[in-house]
């Protein structure tokens, strides 16, 4: 078995990895065992001489090494707040309305995945399997290739696919197309992201469906499949509770939610109000504790949603607060994962309502935290992607104040009885696919996929689109309406 190459816009500090939980332990547990590199920016930004530095800076540890690279300030400005950021945030997320196409950017983005392309190509063993990371890197793979590597590469996409009409606004869309077609693997998280993009690459670019399951696109033949992003639930399920934490004095509802306009963040506050409104015999006895920790702030529309909820939280503190009752806590700032372990657990709803997003962790955490004998309630949007394996949490609308708001009520009143049998599904659904079994299966399913085995072999390219989107309307299907 040879050596596992990673590549991201950040790495992950080896040394610290079991502390920062996800997806950076079981990746950086599988570098160390298999032996490997991981290979990204440093979070340093430097003068336009940086802009040729192929060479990067080595860190090792044990058997894993990290490597990292520099951006100039152009690069920064135009690659990662420009480019990933100001176009492929938005647009993946679905909000066209957003997006900064006419800026220019996509050459530097471009400029950007060639130079690290070229920084890792002498790098390279022949045995090596290549992961490339999220969006920030899409054209990676296409830049190896073109320098000549064959070895496995496969990419994973950490955000949701937008619609095939939503992709075409983007005009860079064809070049992005050919760059994931370089790709011998895809990795999406969720079952309509796979049809997405196979909706995309034949309305988009004609490819087409093999009769072995994989597209054919730009004379490349790739294979698309969903790996849902998942936890290290053994870090929640056995973390012990602080006996020693302050007792509230109302009951709490939990969001935790980077502070980005795709996590409704606003929609919840508005919700929240309106559950005070409508149901005035919970005032002074609930509250909604929100963490929203910073991120992005260099680009526009975060200091907007960051002014919105500022003003928000103040008038609906103002309107139902009393003297010894605040009905929201909004903190804008981390919180250390070991004290959001004890959060969750004494929190008897958690409120996880973003208008999209590729998976949301924070709906599996705060799932694996609960104590068994008397859960919580998780109330979850519909567009997030952990929905469609967690079904049996209270699934909403984030758009429809109302709704959330009955959510709300019911959540609250629900009794021990369902809420551990909710409790119970949705703990064995996140068991079933833990971080580790996630990094493996798409690993698994590369090197299988590299060496020409299909990953499923269907009885024509008419059964394969049948069953594709069955799949797909199935998964688009409100979830099924036990406990609803």
């Amino acid at each position: 078995m040879g050596r596992l190459v990673l590549i991201s816009n950040r790495v992950a500090d080896l040394s610290k990895a079991s502390q920062a939980g996800g997806m950076a332990v079981a990746l950086a547990d599988t570098l160390r065992t298999r032996g490997g590199l991981w290979l990204g920016w440093s979070g340093k930004i430097g003068d336009r001489r940086d802009e040729q530095r192929t060479d990067p800076d080595f860190t090792k540890y044990g058997n894993a090494t990290v490597a990292t690279l520099p951006l100039s300030a152009r690069e920064h400005e135009a690659y990662y707040v420009g480019y990933s950021n100001n176009v492929l945030w938005p647009v993946f997320h679905d909000r066209l309305d957003i997006a900064q196409f006419e800026a220019g950017y996509y050459q530097r983005y471009l400029e950007v995945n060639k130079r690290f392309a070229r920084a890792l190509h002498p790098l390279l063993r022949p045995d090596d399997t290549i992961w490339v990371h999220d969006y920030h890197m899409i054209p990676l793979g296409m830049e190896l290739r073109a320098l000549g590597v064959t070895n496995p590469i496969g990419f994973f996409l950490h955000i949701p696919v937008p619609p095939a009409q939503t992709f075409l606004a983007i005009p860079e869309h064809r070049e992005l197309a050919r760059g994931l077609a370089a790709y011998d693997l895809i990795g999406l998280q969720t079952k309509v992201d796979v049809g997405n993009l196979i909706d995309y690459l034949q309305d988009g670019v004609f490819g087409r469906i093999l009769q072995d399951g994989r597209i054919r696109a730009f004379d490349r033949e790739l294979s698309i499949a969903a790996f849902p992003v998942a936890i290290d639930v053994d870090a929640f399920v056995g973390s012990r509770p602080n006996r020693t934490a302050k007792k509230l004095p109302a009951t709490r509802i939990i969001g935790v939610d980077r502070l980005d306009y795709t996590k409704g963040l606003p929609q919840k506050f508005r919700a929240f109000s309106r559950f005070l409104e409508k149901y005035p015999d919970y005032r002074g006895k609930v509250l909604l504790s929100q963490i929203a920790p910073p991120t992005r702030e260099t680009v526009t529309a975060y200091a907007d949603i960051r002014q919105e909820l500022e003003t928000l939280s103040g008038r609906i503190n103002g309107r139902f607060g009393e003297l010894d009752w605040v009905p929201i806590q909004y903190i804008h700032r981390s919180t250390p994962r070991k004290l959001l372990v004890d959060v969750y657990r004494n929190s008897r709803v958690g409120f996880v309502t973003p208008l999209r997003d590729g998976m949301n962790l924070v709906a599996k955490e705060y799932v694996a935290a609960q104590d068994p004998d008397d859960p919580g309630v998780l109330i979850l949007s519909r567009f997030a992607g952990a929905a469609e394996q967690l079904q049996e949490a209270l699934i909403v609308n984030p758009y429809d104040i109302e709704e959330m708001a009955d959510s709300l009520k019911k959540a609250l009143d629900m009794d021990l009885t369902e809420r551990r049998e909710r409790h119970d599904a949705l703990l064995s659904d996140i068991r079933r696919n833990d971080t580790y079994t996630w990094c493996r299966s798409f690993l698994d399913s590369l090197e299988s996929t590299s060496r020409s085995a299909p990953l499923a072999v269907p009885t024509s390219p008419s059964e394969a689109a049948r069953r594709a989107l069955q799949e797909i309307e199935m998964a688009r299907v409100a979830p099924r309406a036990r406990h609803q």
